[in-house]
């Protein structure tokens, strides 16, 4: 089951989640691998596509926000763009977009980067807009200082964390065919802290750099295997057995991470209406049915003649279903 455990580190301005992807990312997998137009992601994409859902994620559970976080990689190569969407209850969804040949061990930058085009953007769109109010959105390019390119998401987030929003961030990030899972952990500013925890923070500036980059060190030494084959608690007793870990309630089940995506028949049944009896018509002339894909999902839908005559016949003048009572 996908899994979300949020912790603190007692005395210290340091906060941390580490997210598992199991059920949730395995759909994500299924429904695009059952797509018979685009058919399973190449690994190096799925790969990609699961770090970034894992990521998205993590970066929802530690704001305060009602509405969808949008994580978006665009650029010049043969992924011309994958998303990773999280609502603020966790319910995900994630898509990317293939348009050539991807090398079997395909790197970042090859993916997406191939002539320094690529850019990472993270957009929060508020549920309840009100009147004028855009979406907020911060963009880093998949490169850092020098134009250097960067080797994968985790370095991607943790410069966008820096840029953008000022808060010095250790990410570790891993996907397969069956997990996608991360783990993150942020120094905070000082001022307030205490209500985190209900403890004292450590006031020495000196001792705050300290204690972050002896957490982060730790936190790098989780590996790519372990990431993606231990449970939550092992990979937690494992890195800091020595520190002072306050942990919350995990997230699971239909409050944790989930997947979920807004399509559905009715939707799609809405579009060929919107398109016009005449043209759905036609589409069945050409292809004997009408086969509607998510962009976002791939879930497919599939009308025949006698599902699209009923779309353009009033339910008053619709024969009776078997069974149904005269």
């Amino acid at each position: 089951m996908s899994e979300l455990h949020k912790f603190i580190f007692e005395g210290l301005p340091v906060r941390g989640a580490l997210v598992v992807l199991d059920d949730a990312w395995q759909e994500v997998l299924r429904r695009r691998a059952a797509n018979t137009q685009t058919g399973a992601y190449p690994p190096p994409v799925a790969e990609l596509l699961g770090e970034m859902a894992a990521a998205a994620v993590l970066m929802q559970s530690g704001i305060k926000f009602d509405g969808a976080l949008v994580m978006q990689i665009f650029g010049d190569g043969p992924v011309k763009l994958a998303v990773a969407e999280v609502q603020s209850d966790l319910r995900l969804r994630a898509t990317a977009s293939v348009t050539g040949a991807v090398a079997p061990a395909a790197t970042l930058a090859q993916l997406v980067n191939a002539r320094g085009q690529g850019r990472c953007a993270i957009t929060l769109d508020p549920r309840l807009r009100l009147p004028g109010q855009q979406p907020y959105q911060g963009v880093v390019p998949l490169a850092g200082p020098g134009g250097v390119a960067l080797r994968g998401m985790a370095e991607v987030i943790e410069q966008y964390m820096r840029q953008s929003e000022q808060l010095d961030t250790t990410l570790v990030l891993a996907a397969n065919d069956t997990r996608a899972a991360g783990l993150l952990l942020q120094r905070l500013p000082v001022q307030g802290q205490h209500n985190l925890a209900q403890s004292q923070v450590a006031h020495e500036e000196g001792e705050q750099d300290d204690a972050f980059e002896r957490l982060s060190l730790l936190a790098r030494s989780l590996k790519r295997e372990e990431l993606l084959q231990l449970d939550a608690n092992t990979i937690l007793r494992r890195l800091f057995w020595q520190e002072p870990l306050q942990r919350f309630e995990p997230r699971q089940g239909a409050s944790g991470p989930r997947f979920a995506c807004s399509c559905s028949r009715e939707r799609v049944g809405a579009m060929l209406k919107g398109l016009g009896r005449d043209e759905a018509e036609s589409i069945l002339r050409e292809q004997g049915q009408v086969e509607v894909s998510c962009d976002f999902c791939g879930q497919q839908e599939r009308f025949d003649a006698v599902d699209v005559g009923r779309l353009f016949t009033p339910a008053a003048q619709q024969p009776p279903q078997p069974g149904s009572v005269q």
